[in-house]
Protein backbone atom coordinates (compact mmCIF):
# COMPACT_ATOMS: atom_id res chain seq x y z
CA UNK A 1 0.00 0.00 0.00
CA UNK A 2 1.45 3.51 -1.24
CA UNK A 3 0.88 6.35 1.07
CA UNK A 4 1.87 10.05 0.55
CA UNK A 5 1.25 13.18 2.25
CA UNK A 6 -2.25 13.10 1.37
CA UNK A 7 -3.50 10.23 3.31
CA UNK A 8 -0.82 10.08 6.13
CA UNK A 9 -2.42 12.05 8.94
CA UNK A 10 -5.90 9.57 8.31
CA UNK A 11 -3.77 5.81 8.25
CA UNK A 12 -1.49 6.84 10.99
CA UNK A 13 -4.31 6.08 13.81
CA UNK A 14 -4.30 2.41 11.60
CA UNK A 15 -0.74 2.19 11.40
CA UNK A 16 0.31 2.63 15.18
CA UNK A 17 -2.39 -0.44 15.92
CA UNK A 18 -0.80 -2.15 13.20
CA UNK A 19 2.80 -1.73 14.83
CA UNK A 20 1.96 -2.28 18.53
CA UNK A 21 0.41 -5.96 17.42
CA UNK A 22 3.05 -6.66 15.31
CA UNK A 23 5.73 -9.39 16.09
CA UNK A 24 8.04 -7.91 14.56
CA UNK A 25 8.77 -4.62 12.32
CA UNK A 26 10.96 -4.65 9.15
CA UNK A 27 12.53 -1.69 7.01
CA UNK A 28 13.88 -0.35 3.92
CA UNK A 29 14.97 2.39 2.78
CA UNK A 30 15.85 3.93 -0.74
CA UNK A 31 18.11 7.45 -1.16
CA UNK A 32 19.09 10.26 -3.43
CA UNK A 33 22.69 8.92 -2.81
CA UNK A 34 25.23 6.47 -0.59
CA UNK A 35 28.77 7.46 -0.84
CA UNK A 36 29.61 11.07 -1.46
CA UNK A 37 32.32 11.14 -4.06
CA UNK A 38 32.99 15.52 -3.65
CA UNK A 39 33.79 14.50 -0.42
CA UNK A 40 38.11 13.82 -0.31
CA UNK A 41 38.99 9.90 1.03
CA UNK A 42 35.19 9.14 1.47
CA UNK A 43 34.67 5.72 -0.70
CA UNK A 44 34.65 2.36 1.97
CA UNK A 45 38.04 0.11 2.24
CA UNK A 46 38.83 -2.77 4.10
CA UNK A 47 41.44 -0.65 5.85
CA UNK A 48 38.10 1.29 7.54
CA UNK A 49 37.83 0.24 11.03
CA UNK A 50 33.93 0.71 12.26
CA UNK A 51 34.63 4.53 13.96
CA UNK A 52 36.66 5.26 10.32
CA UNK A 53 33.61 4.39 8.34
CA UNK A 54 31.00 6.09 10.45
CA UNK A 55 32.92 8.76 9.99
CA UNK A 56 32.72 8.72 6.15
CA UNK A 57 28.83 7.62 6.18
CA UNK A 58 28.17 10.33 8.60
CA UNK A 59 29.12 12.81 6.34
CA UNK A 60 27.28 11.29 3.34
CA UNK A 61 23.88 10.67 5.15
CA UNK A 62 24.14 14.60 6.06
CA UNK A 63 24.46 15.22 2.36
CA UNK A 64 21.47 12.62 0.89
CA UNK A 65 17.61 12.43 1.92
CA UNK A 66 15.56 9.61 2.02
CA UNK A 67 12.91 8.83 -1.23
CA UNK A 68 11.42 6.43 0.36
CA UNK A 69 10.84 4.02 3.21
CA UNK A 70 9.03 0.78 3.77
CA UNK A 71 7.59 -0.89 6.60
CA UNK A 72 6.55 -4.22 6.83
CA UNK A 73 4.04 -5.20 10.23
CA UNK A 74 4.01 -9.20 10.70
CA UNK A 75 1.23 -10.44 12.76
CA UNK A 76 1.18 -14.11 14.11
CA UNK A 77 -2.27 -15.58 14.37
CA UNK A 78 -2.90 -17.11 17.78
CA UNK A 79 -0.30 -20.08 18.15
CA UNK A 80 -0.34 -21.04 14.41
CA UNK A 81 2.94 -20.37 12.29
CA UNK A 82 1.01 -17.92 10.20
CA UNK A 83 1.99 -14.59 9.45
CA UNK A 84 -0.10 -11.62 8.28
CA UNK A 85 2.23 -9.02 6.52
CA UNK A 86 0.85 -5.62 6.32
CA UNK A 87 2.96 -4.19 3.75
CA UNK A 88 3.55 -0.22 3.01
CA UNK A 89 5.38 2.20 0.92
CA UNK A 90 5.72 6.02 2.03
CA UNK A 91 7.14 8.58 -0.10
CA UNK A 92 9.30 10.72 2.12
CA UNK A 93 10.17 14.67 2.02
CA UNK A 94 11.77 16.91 3.97
CA UNK A 95 9.79 19.55 6.08
CA UNK A 96 9.03 23.11 4.41
CA UNK A 97 7.70 24.59 7.66
CA UNK A 98 10.90 26.15 9.42
CA UNK A 99 13.30 28.53 9.53
CA UNK A 100 16.36 27.29 6.96
CA UNK A 101 15.80 25.82 4.01
CA UNK A 102 16.36 22.01 3.56
CA UNK A 103 18.64 21.61 0.57
CA UNK A 104 18.99 18.02 -1.24
CA UNK A 105 22.01 16.38 -2.85
CA UNK A 106 21.20 14.28 -5.51
CA UNK A 107 23.62 11.06 -6.73
CA UNK A 108 23.18 11.28 -10.85
CA UNK A 109 24.02 7.20 -10.45
CA UNK A 110 21.50 6.66 -7.21
CA UNK A 111 18.61 8.28 -9.14
CA UNK A 112 19.28 6.83 -12.78
CA UNK A 113 19.48 3.15 -10.51
CA UNK A 114 16.10 4.00 -9.00
CA UNK A 115 14.65 5.58 -12.20
CA UNK A 116 15.38 1.98 -14.07
CA UNK A 117 13.14 0.28 -11.15
CA UNK A 118 10.48 2.50 -11.63
CA UNK A 119 10.34 4.74 -8.72
CA UNK A 120 7.66 7.82 -9.31
CA UNK A 121 9.59 10.75 -8.44
CA UNK A 122 6.53 12.69 -8.98
CA UNK A 123 5.45 11.21 -5.34
CA UNK A 124 8.43 11.83 -3.77
CA UNK A 125 8.73 15.31 -4.95
CA UNK A 126 4.96 16.66 -5.05
CA UNK A 127 3.21 14.25 -2.28
CA UNK A 128 5.94 13.42 0.04
CA UNK A 129 5.61 13.02 3.43
CA UNK A 130 7.46 15.41 5.36
CA UNK A 131 9.72 15.40 8.96
CA UNK A 132 12.37 16.52 11.14
CA UNK A 133 14.01 15.53 13.94
CA UNK A 134 14.49 16.63 17.69
CA UNK A 135 16.65 19.69 16.85
CA UNK A 136 14.19 21.09 14.03
CA UNK A 137 11.25 20.45 15.94
CA UNK A 138 13.10 22.54 18.69
CA UNK A 139 13.66 25.33 16.75
CA UNK A 140 10.18 25.74 15.15
CA UNK A 141 8.80 25.31 18.36
CA UNK A 142 10.30 28.21 19.48
CA UNK A 143 9.44 30.57 16.89
CA UNK A 144 5.99 29.54 17.06
CA UNK A 145 6.22 30.00 20.95
CA UNK A 146 7.50 33.91 20.03
CA UNK A 147 5.49 34.56 16.98
CA UNK A 148 8.73 35.21 14.86
CA UNK A 149 7.25 32.97 12.11
CA UNK A 150 9.99 33.46 9.01
CA UNK A 151 9.08 32.09 5.78
CA UNK A 152 12.54 29.32 5.31
CA UNK A 153 11.84 29.49 1.53
CA UNK A 154 14.57 30.76 -1.23
CA UNK A 155 12.18 30.47 -3.77
CA UNK A 156 11.09 33.44 -5.87
CA UNK A 157 7.71 31.69 -6.92
CA UNK A 158 7.08 30.80 -3.54
CA UNK A 159 7.52 34.37 -2.21
CA UNK A 160 5.79 35.95 -4.79
CA UNK A 161 2.62 33.65 -3.56
CA UNK A 162 2.89 34.96 -0.05
CA UNK A 163 3.83 39.01 -1.21
CA UNK A 164 0.58 38.59 -3.70
CA UNK A 165 -1.67 37.33 -0.52
CA UNK A 166 -0.29 40.08 1.67
CA UNK A 167 -0.97 42.65 -1.02
CA UNK A 168 -4.21 41.67 -1.29
CA UNK A 169 -5.22 41.33 2.32
CA UNK A 170 -3.42 44.28 3.23
CA UNK A 171 -5.58 46.78 0.15
CA UNK A 172 -9.19 44.68 0.66
CA UNK A 173 -8.39 45.14 4.70
CA UNK A 174 -7.96 49.47 4.68
CA UNK A 175 -11.98 49.42 3.02
CA UNK A 176 -13.52 46.12 4.49
CA UNK A 177 -15.66 46.29 8.35
CA UNK A 178 -16.01 44.01 10.45
CA UNK A 179 -16.78 40.68 9.92
CA UNK A 180 -16.67 40.77 5.94
CA UNK A 181 -14.58 37.97 4.59
CA UNK A 182 -12.58 37.32 1.44
CA UNK A 183 -11.32 34.12 -0.12
CA UNK A 184 -7.74 33.57 -1.30
CA UNK A 185 -7.19 31.12 -3.95
CA UNK A 186 -4.62 28.56 -6.12
CA UNK A 187 -2.49 28.05 -2.59
CA UNK A 188 -0.67 24.87 -2.56
CA UNK A 189 -0.53 22.73 0.89
CA UNK A 190 2.25 24.39 2.35
CA UNK A 191 1.41 28.57 0.68
CA UNK A 192 -2.10 27.54 2.76
CA UNK A 193 -0.33 27.29 6.46
CA UNK A 194 2.52 30.02 5.80
CA UNK A 195 0.08 32.64 4.65
CA UNK A 196 -2.60 32.23 7.56
CA UNK A 197 0.91 32.43 9.99
CA UNK A 198 2.39 35.45 8.47
CA UNK A 199 -1.37 37.02 7.74
CA UNK A 200 -2.25 36.61 11.52
CA UNK A 201 1.31 37.79 12.43
CA UNK A 202 1.51 41.09 10.27
CA UNK A 203 -2.24 42.20 11.41
CA UNK A 204 -3.70 41.79 14.89
CA UNK A 205 -7.58 42.57 13.46
CA UNK A 206 -7.61 38.69 10.57
CA UNK A 207 -9.34 35.74 11.24
CA UNK A 208 -8.07 32.77 9.18
CA UNK A 209 -9.20 29.49 8.11
CA UNK A 210 -8.78 27.24 5.17
CA UNK A 211 -11.54 26.41 2.79
CA UNK A 212 -11.10 23.02 1.30
CA UNK A 213 -8.01 22.95 -0.97
CA UNK A 214 -6.23 25.35 -1.89
CA UNK A 215 -8.47 28.07 -0.32
CA UNK A 216 -8.05 30.72 2.76
CA UNK A 217 -10.73 32.44 3.78
CA UNK A 218 -9.79 35.85 5.52
CA UNK A 219 -11.98 37.41 8.12
CA UNK A 220 -11.84 41.01 9.65
CA UNK A 221 -12.54 41.22 13.68
CA UNK A 222 -11.56 42.93 16.59
CA UNK A 223 -8.41 42.42 18.32
CA UNK A 224 -10.69 40.90 20.92
CA UNK A 225 -12.37 38.76 19.09
CA UNK A 226 -9.11 37.57 17.30
CA UNK A 227 -7.97 36.54 21.05
CA UNK A 228 -11.00 34.44 22.09
CA UNK A 229 -10.76 32.68 18.35
CA UNK A 230 -7.10 31.79 18.88
CA UNK A 231 -8.03 30.04 22.40
CA UNK A 232 -10.76 27.84 20.77
CA UNK A 233 -10.82 24.30 19.95
CA UNK A 234 -11.49 25.42 16.34
CA UNK A 235 -8.68 27.18 15.11
CA UNK A 236 -6.34 25.23 12.41
CA UNK A 237 -3.38 26.97 13.33
CA UNK A 238 -3.37 25.93 16.57
CA UNK A 239 1.09 25.02 17.65
CA UNK A 240 0.09 21.45 18.38
CA UNK A 241 -1.72 21.30 14.93
CA UNK A 242 1.22 22.89 13.28
CA UNK A 243 3.97 20.43 14.77
CA UNK A 244 1.47 17.63 14.41
CA UNK A 245 2.13 19.04 10.52
CA UNK A 246 5.48 19.79 9.94
CA UNK A 247 6.39 16.24 12.08
CA UNK A 248 4.84 14.02 9.39
CA UNK A 249 6.31 11.09 9.02
CA UNK A 250 8.60 11.67 12.84
CA UNK A 251 5.12 10.91 14.88
CA UNK A 252 5.50 7.23 13.36
CA UNK A 253 8.94 6.69 14.09
CA UNK A 254 8.37 8.05 17.84
CA UNK A 255 5.23 5.13 17.69
CA UNK A 256 7.89 2.78 16.43
CA UNK A 257 10.36 3.48 19.35
CA UNK A 258 8.07 3.03 22.00
CA UNK A 259 6.74 0.09 20.94
CA UNK A 260 9.89 -1.55 20.95
CA UNK A 261 9.64 -3.87 18.49
CA UNK A 262 11.96 -6.29 17.04
CA UNK A 263 13.54 -4.35 14.09
CA UNK A 264 14.20 -6.41 11.08
CA UNK A 265 16.55 -5.05 7.71
CA UNK A 266 18.96 -6.01 5.27
CA UNK A 267 22.15 -4.76 5.48
CA UNK A 268 20.87 -1.58 7.41
CA UNK A 269 23.77 0.40 8.24
CA UNK A 270 22.64 2.84 6.32
CA UNK A 271 19.21 2.59 7.43
CA UNK A 272 19.59 3.03 11.18
CA UNK A 273 22.21 6.11 10.02
CA UNK A 274 19.25 7.48 8.04
CA UNK A 275 16.42 6.77 11.25
CA UNK A 276 19.38 8.69 13.85
CA UNK A 277 19.70 11.94 11.61
CA UNK A 278 15.87 12.78 9.71
CA UNK A 279 14.26 11.31 12.58
CA UNK A 280 15.42 11.82 15.95
CA UNK A 281 18.68 13.78 16.07
CA UNK A 282 21.67 14.56 14.08
CA UNK A 283 23.88 12.53 13.78
CA UNK A 284 26.72 13.02 16.61
CA UNK A 285 30.34 12.94 15.83
CA UNK A 286 31.45 9.65 18.26
CA UNK A 287 30.75 6.56 16.75
CA UNK A 288 29.85 4.98 20.05
CA UNK A 289 27.03 7.54 20.83
CA UNK A 290 25.46 6.69 17.85
CA UNK A 291 25.73 3.12 19.20
CA UNK A 292 24.24 3.72 22.10
CA UNK A 293 21.34 5.88 20.65
CA UNK A 294 20.46 3.18 18.45
CA UNK A 295 20.32 0.86 21.03
CA UNK A 296 17.87 2.76 23.35
CA UNK A 297 15.88 3.04 20.18
CA UNK A 298 15.77 0.08 19.08
CA UNK A 299 16.66 -2.89 21.32
CA UNK A 300 16.15 -5.47 19.51
CA UNK A 301 17.93 -5.58 15.66
CA UNK A 302 18.15 -8.39 13.51
CA UNK A 303 20.18 -7.71 10.01
CA UNK A 304 19.12 -10.63 7.47
CA UNK A 305 22.42 -10.11 5.88
CA UNK A 306 24.39 -10.88 8.89
CA UNK A 307 22.64 -14.27 9.11
CA UNK A 308 22.74 -14.87 5.63
CA UNK A 309 26.33 -15.27 5.92
CA UNK A 310 25.95 -17.39 8.56
CA UNK A 311 23.59 -19.53 7.68
CA UNK A 312 25.86 -19.81 4.54
CA UNK A 313 28.93 -21.08 6.66
CA UNK A 314 26.91 -23.98 8.64
CA UNK A 315 24.20 -25.43 5.71
CA UNK A 316 23.62 -25.93 2.71
CA UNK A 317 23.11 -22.32 1.74
CA UNK A 318 24.10 -21.12 -1.77
CA UNK A 319 25.91 -17.94 -2.40
CA UNK A 320 23.52 -15.42 -3.40
CA UNK A 321 24.47 -11.33 -3.22
CA UNK A 322 20.97 -9.30 -3.27
CA UNK A 323 17.74 -9.83 -0.46
CA UNK A 324 15.76 -11.04 -3.63
CA UNK A 325 17.61 -13.47 -4.34
CA UNK A 326 18.04 -14.97 -0.90
CA UNK A 327 14.29 -14.65 -0.98
CA UNK A 328 13.76 -16.92 -4.10
CA UNK A 329 16.18 -19.11 -2.55
CA UNK A 330 14.20 -19.73 0.80
CA UNK A 331 10.88 -19.84 -0.77
CA UNK A 332 11.81 -22.55 -3.47
CA UNK A 333 14.16 -24.80 -1.15
CA UNK A 334 12.12 -27.65 0.76
CA UNK A 335 13.92 -26.95 3.99
CA UNK A 336 12.90 -29.30 6.55
CA UNK A 337 10.53 -31.82 4.85
CA UNK A 338 10.00 -34.33 7.92
CA UNK A 339 10.02 -31.46 10.18
CA UNK A 340 7.85 -29.07 11.69
CA UNK A 341 5.80 -27.14 9.13
CA UNK A 342 7.28 -23.90 7.54
CA UNK A 343 5.50 -20.81 8.50
CA UNK A 344 2.56 -19.55 6.11
CA UNK A 345 3.35 -15.80 5.13
CA UNK A 346 0.12 -14.87 4.16
CA UNK A 347 -0.84 -10.86 2.58
CA UNK A 348 -3.11 -9.07 4.53
CA UNK A 349 -6.10 -7.82 2.48
CA UNK A 350 -5.35 -4.75 -0.01
CA UNK A 351 -1.64 -5.36 0.45
CA UNK A 352 -1.71 -8.35 -1.71
CA UNK A 353 -1.84 -6.58 -4.79
CA UNK A 354 1.00 -4.24 -3.91
CA UNK A 355 3.34 -6.93 -2.53
CA UNK A 356 3.41 -9.27 -5.71
CA UNK A 357 4.20 -6.46 -8.17
CA UNK A 358 7.41 -7.63 -6.77
CA UNK A 359 9.52 -4.45 -7.95
CA UNK A 360 12.90 -5.13 -6.40
CA UNK A 361 14.46 -1.67 -4.63
CA UNK A 362 11.26 -0.34 -3.80
CA UNK A 363 11.48 0.33 -0.10
CA UNK A 364 7.99 -1.34 0.79
CA UNK A 365 8.82 -4.07 -1.55
CA UNK A 366 12.11 -5.16 0.21
CA UNK A 367 10.65 -4.37 3.63
CA UNK A 368 8.54 -7.02 2.81
CA UNK A 369 11.17 -9.02 1.52
CA UNK A 370 13.46 -8.88 5.10
CA UNK A 371 10.33 -9.74 6.80
CA UNK A 372 9.70 -12.90 4.95
CA UNK A 373 13.15 -13.72 4.84
CA UNK A 374 13.47 -13.29 8.65
CA UNK A 375 10.72 -15.75 9.52
CA UNK A 376 11.83 -18.25 7.03
CA UNK A 377 15.55 -18.33 8.67
CA UNK A 378 14.11 -18.15 12.32
CA UNK A 379 12.74 -21.69 10.47
CA UNK A 380 16.11 -22.52 9.60
CA UNK A 381 17.57 -22.31 12.93
CA UNK A 382 14.83 -24.10 14.10
CA UNK A 383 15.14 -27.21 12.45
CA UNK A 384 19.07 -27.33 13.18
CA UNK A 385 17.83 -26.77 17.00
CA UNK A 386 15.73 -29.71 16.60
CA UNK A 387 12.99 -27.75 17.53
CA UNK A 388 9.57 -29.70 17.74
CA UNK A 389 6.63 -28.75 16.13
CA UNK A 390 5.10 -25.51 16.03
CA UNK A 391 7.18 -22.92 17.73
CA UNK A 392 6.00 -19.90 18.63
CA UNK A 393 7.97 -16.48 18.02
CA UNK A 394 9.80 -16.21 21.16
CA UNK A 395 11.39 -19.31 20.27
CA UNK A 396 12.66 -17.92 17.11
CA UNK A 397 14.00 -14.83 18.49
CA UNK A 398 15.94 -16.89 20.84
CA UNK A 399 17.07 -19.09 18.06
CA UNK A 400 18.42 -16.15 16.47
CA UNK A 401 19.88 -14.86 19.68
CA UNK A 402 23.81 -14.96 18.30
CA UNK A 403 23.24 -12.39 15.12
CA UNK A 404 20.98 -10.23 17.30
CA UNK A 405 21.64 -6.54 17.19
CA UNK A 406 24.45 -7.57 14.44
CA UNK A 407 24.38 -5.58 11.73
CA UNK A 408 26.19 -6.36 8.47
CA UNK A 409 29.66 -4.09 7.94
CA UNK A 410 30.44 -3.81 4.06
CA UNK A 411 34.27 -3.99 3.46
CA UNK A 412 35.44 -3.00 6.29
CA UNK A 413 37.54 -4.13 9.41
CA UNK A 414 35.14 -6.08 11.24
CA UNK A 415 32.74 -8.09 9.57
CA UNK A 416 29.65 -6.77 11.86
CA UNK A 417 28.44 -3.96 14.03
CA UNK A 418 27.92 -5.42 17.63
CA UNK A 419 25.01 -2.48 18.92
CA UNK A 420 24.58 -4.08 22.01
CA UNK A 421 28.60 -4.96 22.64
CA UNK A 422 32.03 -4.62 21.39
CA UNK A 423 32.59 -5.23 17.71
CA UNK A 424 34.20 -8.52 16.69
CA UNK A 425 37.46 -8.44 14.49
CA UNK A 426 37.25 -9.52 10.99
CA UNK A 427 39.57 -12.31 9.48
CA UNK A 428 40.72 -11.07 6.35
CA UNK A 429 43.34 -13.07 4.53
CA UNK A 430 47.04 -11.74 5.27
CA UNK A 431 48.01 -8.27 4.38
CA UNK A 432 50.88 -7.60 1.25
CA UNK A 433 53.49 -5.39 1.80
CA UNK A 434 54.92 -3.65 -1.56
CA UNK A 435 58.35 -2.36 -1.54
CA UNK A 436 58.77 -0.36 -4.77
CA UNK A 437 61.95 -0.04 -6.36
CA UNK A 438 63.57 2.60 -9.25
CA UNK A 439 60.04 3.25 -9.88
CA UNK A 440 59.91 6.55 -7.52
CA UNK A 441 56.83 9.08 -7.12
CA UNK A 442 54.07 6.15 -7.03
CA UNK A 443 50.96 6.81 -5.58
CA UNK A 444 48.32 4.65 -3.87
CA UNK A 445 45.96 5.40 -7.00
CA UNK A 446 48.56 4.48 -9.46
CA UNK A 447 49.42 1.18 -6.96
CA UNK A 448 46.12 0.50 -7.28
CA UNK A 449 45.84 0.97 -11.21
CA UNK A 450 48.83 -1.51 -11.64
CA UNK A 451 46.85 -4.47 -9.51
CA UNK A 452 43.61 -3.66 -10.78
CA UNK A 453 43.93 -5.54 -14.24
CA UNK A 454 44.41 -8.79 -12.14
CA UNK A 455 42.30 -8.37 -9.06
CA UNK A 456 40.92 -6.02 -6.69
CA UNK A 457 43.10 -5.16 -3.50
CA UNK A 458 42.62 -1.41 -1.06
CA UNK A 459 45.91 0.31 -0.61
CA UNK A 460 47.25 2.39 2.16
CA UNK A 461 50.81 3.99 2.11
CA UNK A 462 53.13 2.76 4.36
CA UNK A 463 55.81 4.56 3.85
CA UNK A 464 58.02 6.31 1.13
CA UNK A 465 57.92 3.00 -1.14
CA UNK A 466 56.24 0.69 0.52
CA UNK A 467 52.45 -0.10 0.62
CA UNK A 468 50.01 -2.48 2.37
CA UNK A 469 47.87 -4.45 -0.08
CA UNK A 470 44.41 -5.92 1.72
CA UNK A 471 42.00 -7.92 -0.52
CA UNK A 472 38.63 -10.49 1.23
CA UNK A 473 39.82 -13.40 -1.56
CA UNK A 474 42.57 -15.68 -0.30
CA UNK A 475 42.93 -16.36 -4.28
CA UNK A 476 43.69 -12.88 -4.68
CA UNK A 477 46.81 -13.31 -2.43
CA UNK A 478 47.98 -16.36 -3.70
CA UNK A 479 47.82 -15.07 -7.25
CA UNK A 480 49.62 -11.81 -6.39
CA UNK A 481 52.29 -12.96 -4.50
CA UNK A 482 53.03 -16.15 -7.69
CA UNK A 483 52.98 -13.25 -10.67
CA UNK A 484 55.19 -10.72 -8.67
CA UNK A 485 57.53 -13.15 -7.48
CA UNK A 486 60.55 -11.69 -10.25
CA UNK A 487 59.19 -7.92 -10.98
CA UNK A 488 61.90 -5.79 -11.92
CA UNK A 489 60.11 -2.57 -9.55
CA UNK A 490 57.85 -4.07 -7.08
CA UNK A 491 58.76 -6.45 -4.63
CA UNK A 492 55.57 -8.04 -3.06
CA UNK A 493 55.47 -10.14 0.41
CA UNK A 494 53.29 -11.08 3.38
CA UNK A 495 53.26 -8.00 5.31
CA UNK A 496 55.01 -8.87 8.89
CA UNK A 497 54.30 -6.33 11.61
CA UNK A 498 57.49 -6.73 13.72
CA UNK A 499 59.19 -6.84 10.45
CA UNK A 500 57.25 -3.57 8.07
CA UNK A 501 55.45 -1.15 10.88
CA UNK A 502 57.41 2.09 9.88
CA UNK A 503 56.78 2.66 14.26
CA UNK A 504 58.91 -0.23 15.23
CA UNK A 505 61.46 -0.01 13.15
CA UNK A 506 62.04 3.51 14.37
CA UNK A 507 61.78 2.23 18.02
CA UNK A 508 64.47 -0.72 17.29
CA UNK A 509 66.86 1.59 15.45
Amino acid sequence: MEVGAEGFARCLPRLRRRILRAAFVALDMEFTGLHSTFLQNNEPSLFDSPAERYVKARRSVQRFTLVQLGKCCSDTESDLLRYVVHSYNFFLFPSTLGIRDVELTLSASSIRFLSHYGIDYNKFLKDGIPYMNEVQEKILRQHLSAGTWKVCSNNYADRDVLKKAIDEVTSWIATAKEEDTMVLQDLNGYHMLEVQLVLRQALDNVWTEPLGDKKVMVKKVSPEHRQLLENSPYDHCQKKLILLSARGFTNLFQILVKAKKPLVGHNMLMDLMHLHDKFYRPLPESYEEFKRNIHNLFPVIIDTKTVTKSVQKTCLFPRVSSLSEVYAVLCSSNLNPKGPPCPVIALASGCSRYAEKKSPHEAGYDAFLCGSAKTSFSFVFCCSAAVEAEPSFSQYLTLLAEHVNKVNFIRGGVSSINFSGEDAPCHHPPALVVHVRGWPGLTERQIYQEFKARCRFDVRRLSENQFILLSNKYKHVRLVLRDYRRHPHLQVSVYRHWRHSPSVNCLLQ
